[in-house]
């Protein structure tokens, strides 16, 4: 049988495992700028968007079903602090909680 890991340290563990070198270790590297690593790397905000609220919608179907924060966190792999921004901006953007 394979060992529990929380998504919270698997995806800390996962982030970890991708970023093999920070932005200006990278440029020094490539002999560009720290600025154009980050713009080639980053996500398309589109889909930062989608993903943001697809979180946001998780984050208050979870709570209308009736999970604490607690258990909301756990089961998203975040923090309680970060389940109550969700909620707040889930609210702020009418998404039912």
């Amino acid at each position: 049988m394979t060992e529990h890991i929380p998504v919270r340290k698997r995806k800390g563990a996962e982030t970890r495992a991708r970023r093999t070198m920070t932005a200006k270790e990278g440029a020094a590297r490539l002999g560009v700028s720290p600025r154009t690593i980050q713009r080639i790397i980053a996500e398309p905000r589109e889909e930062f968007e989608a993903r943001a609220r697809e979180r946001r919608e998780r984050a208050a179907e979870l709570r209308a079903s009736g999970l604490k924060y607690k258990e909301i966190a756990e089961e998203m792999g975040i923090s309680t602090g970060a389940v109550g921004a969700l909620l707040h901006e889930a609210r702020k953007y009418s998404v039912s909680s």
